[in-house]
């Protein structure tokens, strides 16, 4: 068995995985559906109306509570997080990740977009939009810092 492989058997036994229906019940319940598909990727595939875009890069910054980085939504620790990617592979690492860091309910979608898709749930066209959080900030002159000490986190272009 390969390392990788390993790596996914261990993240996915801490899971409680979703098929996508059940995914969609939960959505509908009050759980947060995170794509952390890279743009070109939902460009080319389609997007999931509603779904919180944050690619996988900023994930567990944008979502820890207690991350300066966080978005709104991450400041309840009891919320159920939903990861969504192609196929069901770097979803299940990073919803890993998550509880990693303390949400202990994050989990993802079997089969990720594809099987999401596949099962007549709402996709939309595709968007290569950047999220909000994404966008650069308007830094005045004396706050710029030089890229390698921007502190903890992903930058804004990484």
């Amino acid at each position: 068995m390969s390392a990788i492989s390993d790596l996914l058997d261990r993240a996915r036994a801490r899971l409680r995985r979703l098929d996508p229906r059940d995914a969609a019940q939960a959505v509908d319940a009050g759980a947060l559906l995170v794509d952390i598909r890279p743009g070109w990727q939902r460009l080319d595939e389609g997007t999931v109306p509603g779904a919180v875009v944050i690619e996988r890069n900023h994930l567990e910054w944008r979502l820890d509570p207690t991350s300066d980085a966080r978005i709104a939504e991450a400041d309840s620790p009891d919320r159920q997080w939903i990861v969504l990617c192609s196929e069901g592979y770097t979803s299940s690492l990073a919803a890993a990740a998550l509880q990693e860091i303390g949400l202990h309910r994050a989990t993802d979608v079997v089969g990720g977009f594809r099987a999401w898709s596949a099962a007549g749930l709402p996709t939309a066209p595709g968007s290569d939009e950047r999220p909000d959080y994404a966008q650069p900030h308007q830094a005045r002159p004396h706050q710029a810092r030089p890229r390698h000490a921007q502190g903890p986190g992903p930058s804004h272009d990484d």
